[in-house]
């Protein structure tokens, strides 16, 4: 450092701080300003000598935040030999910044006076600002709720699951279901790896026992790792509640349903009427946007000692049944990780060649950040998933709260003419531009605080519906600083991007030209608002289609051919004691005569649950064993219970001995192996023969009803079921027939509960997202359409108040009521036209981008923009023609008289 730069450091420690005495110049008023800066300085330099410079400088700053007083702000008054200018709210505007505090309360004390003199107006844009800013802040809250899923994970940077890419049939496919040995091996073989837990969901048939109460709850088998791996908040009882062999951990909402007010812990719970669990710990209910759901876990190794096929499941690493978490070691790449995982499984199947050559399974690691909003996988590669509606509503919020702001800016630039003057006098006592932008964007700020107040009541009010809405339970996190920052910093912004326009237009005006009534600011601001309004109806309408159009692919969905019939069809989990008394329990059933058909299947009517390759038929190369084919394994009575048509050959039936190695293909399956006639040829699957001996319909049970129906194998084999599918009466009502057939499942399933579920109403289940996604679109599209309307009502409002003497001479001159409402009217609908063409190709595009996602998906026709122009059109004149019609009405004499 050099001798001078040393000089100035030192010369600058000893003296207080630079930005403090700049900062003491602004805040004092100039008569006081140099008698209190000597009075700081010297006390500073005594201090300096009896503390020391560090502890002076400290002092100064204090001493400088007790100086800040409004008496030590206010200006000398003027001398008495020089006039105060009469319009000028401040004796020495040169001295003032507009962030002083006397200019900012001069700049609320003339907004108010401007909402109070103005309150028609004033009441637009408040309501207008308030429900965009209302639905904007819903939108926030339910964008806030996606993104924080799973972050209450204490380890949610290092969680994984551990999913599989593979190819069949061509396609690189990825899934959650591995194989067994999967876990032990990249436990045991790769230190990369802090915890590693196993885990298989029950799907909601195991039953739960306490004394003579029985329930039917979801939990999950899983590995002791989990436990720590997912932080649970153990609420009661054992911090290693899994050491136990034989234990039960249960939720508080669980807990509290079966056991009541009681101490859980040590209870005893019997599980599917085959092992006594004792309940070891009781944990909190997960939060409803967490990925990970359960009602009840159970420990792995219960599983394994219960379950002959999961022992099996050990050493296989061809059955891919099972789900893995992992938590990766503090400062471990992911990356790095995933390269040396990839090949685990091909290494375990490198001697067969397909699968070796053509299959190719790879593992990856999914981070926990991605579960919920990202997926979706194309060809192996995460391609999405809900995050693309997350985004899409964070644009409908951005665009309702510009739509808002619109308003304000058109009513404002509109009422320009009637402040012109009062611009036009500040400007010529001394008010400079920077002062009038400063009131202009105070005035907007304080409409926008206002607003803010009624939009959290119409949060407040409306926040229990939208959870009813959207399933969720939101709400408002009033004991949270960041929320009130941000609440604040989104109502400036509001307030900033609502004033910008008029602020900037408002100030431009010259004082001279205004004061000689030379300038007509109505006519100049004509253009930019008609600007606005093109650009708000241009959401608005973009906003209708689209939800039309979502609604119309809905419907497609719903109505979709599905190869069987829904109605009457309910399945009911079934346990060893139904397997057992199949026979018995089919027979009372259909001696009731509320039942007409009885099945049994390895999944629900609507579902498939397992699927499977490495069918051979005649005339297939050793590439086609890659094909993925739907598995449905069942007795006799399919098709009858199902309400499905066979197309070709027969059901099974016992009247063939040879039907248990018989098998029906759909439509699909019939078209991938190319067979010309079907019945009677002979498949190779599981080292078995399979005789083909009819062929259905397709029917749509994938998880998507708008996916293409995957080829399909439906197997005789009554061992591998676990469901019972019950076809009922049509000339019975349900309730009937479930009041009668509940005493019967109950006779030969005692354990169980009466558990049933109705095909319709699963099937109705696989619209979830499309329905919530157009209800959401339907709430946004019809609050911003009445933001626009609201707005558009204020500027007809406002325009037949201009043209009052205009339509008072035209009304002597015998011009008609509807003359005129055509007059006022023809405006508005011209630009609502224009609006009209510019969003109709805009909503064409994004939809037919959206409806790519779908493989069954609709047509966009005319017809839609067609329709939704006609609204547009309808929704304007009945909005305009109020105030058109009201000015049409009065008498010219009294409108012509006010001149």
């Amino acid at each position: 450092m050099s001798s001078k730069q040393s000089i100035q450091n030192d010369a600058e420690s000893v003296r207080p701080p630079r930005w403090a005495q700049r900062l003491m110049e602004r805040i004092t008023a100039p008569h006081l300003r140099e008698e209190l800066q000597g009075d700081l300085d010297e006390l500073f330099h005594k201090r300096a000598q009896q503390y020391g410079y560090a502890k002076a400088r400290r002092l100064y700053v204090w001493d400088l935040v007790r100086l800040m007083h409004p008496r030590l702000w206010r200006r000398e008054p003027a001398p008495a030999y020089k006039p105060k200018p009469r319009y000028s709210p401040f004796n020495d505007d040169s001295d003032l910044s507009i962030f002083h505090p006397n200019m900012l309360r001069n700049y609320l004390t003339l907004a108010f006076r401007n909402l109070a003199r103005y309150k028609g107006y004033s009441a637009i844009n408040i309501a207008g600002l308030a429900v965009g800013m209302a639905v904007a802040m819903l939108i926030g809250i339910w964008i806030q709720d996606e993104v924080s899923a799973n972050k209450h994970h204490k380890n949610y940077e290092t969680l994984y699951e551990v999913k599989l890419n593979q190819t069949f049939d061509g396609k690189r496919g990825t899934q959650s279901a591995l194989p067994f040995p999967t876990g032990d091996e990249l436990r045991s073989k790769f230190p990369d790896f802090k915890a590693v837990a196993t885990y298989q969901r029950s799907d909601g048939s195991r039953s739960l026992m306490v004394g003579d109460q029985k329930f039917i709850k979801n939990g999950i088998f899983i590995g002791e790792d989990a436990i720590d791996m997912f932080a649970l908040d153990i609420l009661n009882g054992d911090k290693n509640p899994f050491k136990e062999p034989y234990s039960i951990v249960l939720t508080d909402e669980t807990a509290q349903a079966i056991f009541g007010n009681q101490d859980p812990i040590g209870k005893i719970v019997r599980l599917d009427d085959k092992a006594d669990l004792k309940v070891t710990a009781v944990v909190a209910k997960q939060p409803k946007n967490a990925t990970l759901q359960f009602e009840y876990l159970l420990p792995w190794h219960l599983m394994e000692s219960m379950y002959d096929w999961v022992k099996n499941a050990k050493t296989d690493w061809r059955n891919n049944d099972f789900g893995l978490f992992v938590q990766l070691k503090d400062g471990i790449d992911p990356a790095q990780t995933n390269a040396k995982i990839k090949d685990v499984v091909l290494g375990h199947q490198a001697n067969d060649a397909n699968i070796r050559n053509l299959v190719k399974p790879e593992l990856f690691l999914h981070p926990m950040s991605k579960w919920r909003l990202f997926s979706e996988f194309t060809e192996g590669q995460n391609s999405g998933g809900f995050i693309k509606y997350v985004r899409l509503f964070g644009i409908f919020g951005l665009f309702i709260l510009v739509i808002a702001c619109i308003n304000f800016m058109n009513l404002s630039t509109a009422r320009s003419e009637k402040r012109a003057k009062e611009v036009g006098v500040r400007k010529v006592v001394g008010s400079g531009r920077e002062q009038l932008i400063g009131q202009f964007l105070s005035e907007s700020t304080l409409i926008a605080g206002i607003s803010l107040i009624l939009a959290l009541i119409i949060v407040l009010i409306s926040l229990p519906y939208f959870n009813r809405l959207t399933e969720k339970e939101m709400a408002i996190e009033f004991g949270n600083p960041i929320y009130w920052v941000v609440t604040l910093l989104f109502t400036v912004f509001t307030g900033l991007l609502a004033g910008s326009y008029p602020a900037l237009y408002l100030s431009s005006f010259n004082p001279i030209k205004i004061l000689k009534g030379g300038i007509h600011v109505g006519q100049r601001a004509s253009l930019p608002r008609k600007i606005l309004v093109v650009v708000q109806f241009t959401f608005s309408v973009a906003l209708m289609i689209g939800t039309i159009i979502i609604y119309q692919q809905i419907q497609h969905g719903k109505n979709r051919p599905l190869g069987f019939t829904k109605q009457g069809l309910i399945s009911v989990n079934s346990s060893k004691d139904l397997k057992d008394h199949y026979e018995a329990l089919r027979a009372e059933l259909l001696a009731t005569g509320v039942v007409v058909s009885v099945c049994k299947t390895n999944a629900p009517p609507t579902q498939w649950w397992s699927s499977n390759s490495g069918w051979k038929w005649r005339g297939a190369s050793p590439e086609e064993e890659s094909v993925i084919f739907t598995t449905i394994a069942t007795g006799y009575d399919y098709t009858k219970t199902m309400g499905i048509k066979m197309k070709e050959g027969r059901d099974f039936s016992k009247d063939f001995t040879t039907d248990h190695t018989g098998v029906l293909l759909n439509e699909a399956a019939v078209k991938r192996m190319g067979l010309k006639h079907p019945v009677g040829e002979i498949l190779r699957w599981a080292n078995r023969d399979w005789t083909v001996v009819g062929v259905i319909h397709d029917i749509v049970i994938e998880w998507s009803a708008y996916r293409d129906v995957a080829p399909m194998t439906i197997l005789f084999d009554e061992n591998w079921v676990n469901l019972i599918n019950v076809r009922i009466n049509p000339a019975v009502s349900p309730s009937v027939a479930i009041e009668k057939m509940a005493p019967i499942f109950t006779k030969y399933n005692p354990t169980y509960p009466f558990d049933y579920k109705f095909a319709d109403t699963e099937y109705a289940k696989k619209f979830y997202y499309e329905e919530l996604i157009g209800n959401l679109s339907a709430v946004v599209c019809l609050l911003a359409i009445f933001i626009s309307c609201l707005g558009l009502f204020g500027l007809a409002s406002f325009l037949a108040e201009q043209r009052i003497k205009e339509i008072g001479v035209r009304k002597v001159l015998g011009a008609s009521v509807a003359s005129v409402w055509g007059l006022l009217s023809i405006d508005f609908v011209q630009l609502v036209i224009i609006a009209c063409l510019i969003a109709s190709p805009i909503a064409w595009y994004g939809m037919n981008k959206w409806l790519d996602t779908y493989t069954y998906k609709i047509r966009i026709g005319v017809g839609v923009f067609l329709v939704v122009i006609l609204i547009a059109l309808i929704i304007t004149l009945l909005t305009v023609s109020y105030q058109a019609i009201k000015a049409a009405l009065v008498n010219p004499v009294k409108s012509l008289r006010s001149e």
